[in-house]
């Protein structure tokens, strides 16, 4: 295994427990300063920064959302991040919903999180299987 997998490897980890437990100050420390979150191809959408990114955690936090994490996979560049979110009924389901995200990794820090419905898209965006 690559050094530069194994890095991404180590950050998956270290993403997975701050999502899991919803600590902000820990996610700060793994995303770089210019993060951006949102869907794909639309970079004009969602959070264009580290504050952005985690006001946005920060709000379905305290609004009662909760993910648990499903998968993460690290690639050379990218993580896939599989979850599991509850706590969001206007989202107008009930019970749990699989979101997936793809975090693009630079420097050893999360540069970029694009999300998805589901798994197969995400997979092949972030080039893995």
């Amino acid at each position: 295994m690559s050094e530069q997998v194994d890095a991404t490897s180590e950050l998956a980890e270290r993403v997975r427990e701050a999502l899991e437990t919803a600590d902000l100050d820990a996610m700060r420390q793994l995303l770089a300063p210019d993060a951006t979150w949102g869907p794909p191809d639309h970079p004009e959408w969602g959070c264009q920064n580290r504050d952005e990114v985690l006001a946005w955690f920060r709000h379905g936090r305290d609004g009662g959302g909760r993910a648990r994490v499903i998968d993460v996979i690290a690639g050379p560049d990218t993580l896939l991040v599989g979850l599991e979110v509850t706590g969001f009924p206007r989202a107008g389901r009930d019970g749990p919903v699989e979101r997936w995200q793809v975090m693009t990794v630079r420097h050893g820090s999360v540069k970029d999180i694009c999300g998805f419905d589901n798994r197969a898209e995400a997979a092949r965006r972030a080039g893995l299987p």
